[in-house]
């Protein structure tokens, strides 16, 4: 699979007959002969580079090649330093917790939260436990009470197999 900087075609590569031509500046020059296009560019001691062979006629630019790829290659590194991944960290309770316990739990849920991960929890019912289920059910709805200045679960919570299930995500900052 080629990549957009090798689907570029530039100089020789240009088989259009006219082309629209931009400065090296972004200033329109017009719509001019391949020949044409390629003196002026030969003049200027640049590339003549496509950067838009859909159009009609193909928009050229009149750039250094290398440099512009460089530039190219230094914005795509930096929007990937931008992106943040966005992590599901797990949270495991059993329905009788411990106050402490609890508080502590919800503390690094919280943490989690304002790193702007995705926390999943998961309460965990042993042996009879599942009987009363009703307390698991509960205490989702404590965490998700303590936990609602900061996130908001995606999905109410939900039993499967032995388990209370559900995923709490960041709220975006404005």
């Amino acid at each position: 699979m080629a990549t957009k900087s090798e689907e570029l075609r530039i100089n020789e590569q240009i088989k259009a007959a006219k082309v629209r031509v931009i400065g090296e500046k972004g200033e329109q020059v017009g719509v001019l002969s391949l020949v044409e296009a390629r003196a002026k560019a030969e003049e200027l001691g640049v590339d003549l580079v496509e950067v838009s062979p859909e159009a009609d006629p193909p928009v050229c630019r009149l750039i250094n090649y290398g440099k512009f790829l460089y530039q190219k290659e230094k914005k795509a590194k930096e929007a990937r330093k931008k992106q943040k991944v966005i992590e599901i960290k797990e949270m495991k309770f059993r329905p009788k917790i411990d106050n402490h316990d609890f508080e502590y739990r919800i503390k690094q849920i919280k943490e989690f939260l304002e790193k702007g991960d995705k926390v999943k929890i998961t309460i965990r019912f042993r042996g009879r436990e599942l009987v009363h289920s009703e307390l698991g059910f509960e205490l989702a709805k404590r965490i998700v009470e303590q936990t609602k200045d900061l996130g908001a679960p995606e999905k109410s919570p939900r039993m499967e197999g032995r388990n209370i299930v559900f995923v709490i995500s960041a709220i975006k900052k404005q």
